[in-house]
């Protein structure tokens, strides 16, 4: 009995001692869930550049800009990488879009050169929310986003 006492101190002091180190932490109390591929950070670095939804991830920062038009919403795609958010006009990028009513479209964005984004229009004029998933493989890097916007 008196070894199990004395393993048990042991096991506490170690904890205790590993608890306590001298390394200073930092825990952020406002991040969302994400996965692995996507991580939303509230950085000056994740700010909008063009006033829409952004996604940092690894080393890429991803903004979604959704326009309404007559004939439907246009998605905007920005995708840039590095700390200079250099524009990444080479990927393939593929947008799911959830519609309100529960039903999945799959649109591929093209590349506008002089507008140095993707972008596609989904032609749907429902009322409600649509979430979206922007899928972007850059020379067999796969990049998420999640991104939503109502209408």
């Amino acid at each position: 009995m008196r070894s199990l006492k004395s393993n048990l101190l042991v096991i506490g002091v170690l904890f205790l001692s590993a608890c306590s180190s001298n390394t200073p932490t930092t825990t952020s109390t406002n991040t969302p869930a994400a996965t692995k591929t996507e991580t939303a950070t509230k950085s000056e670095h994740s700010k909008p550049k063009k006033g829409g939804q952004v996604v940092e991830t690894g080393a890429y920062h991803l903004e979604f800009v959704p326009e309404k038009e007559d004939s439907g919403t246009h998605l905007d795609f920005y995708l840039l990488k590095g700390e200079a958010h250099e524009t990444v006009p080479n990927a393939k990028v593929t947008a799911q879009v959830q519609l309100p009513d529960g039903t999945q479209k799959n649109l591929d964005m093209k590349y506008d050169a002089e507008g140095k984004h993707y972008a596609v229009l989904l032609p749907e004029k429902a009322a409600g929310q649509y979430q979206v998933k922007i899928l972007a493989d850059i020379a067999g890097e796969k990049v998420n986003g999640r991104f939503y916007f109502n209408k």
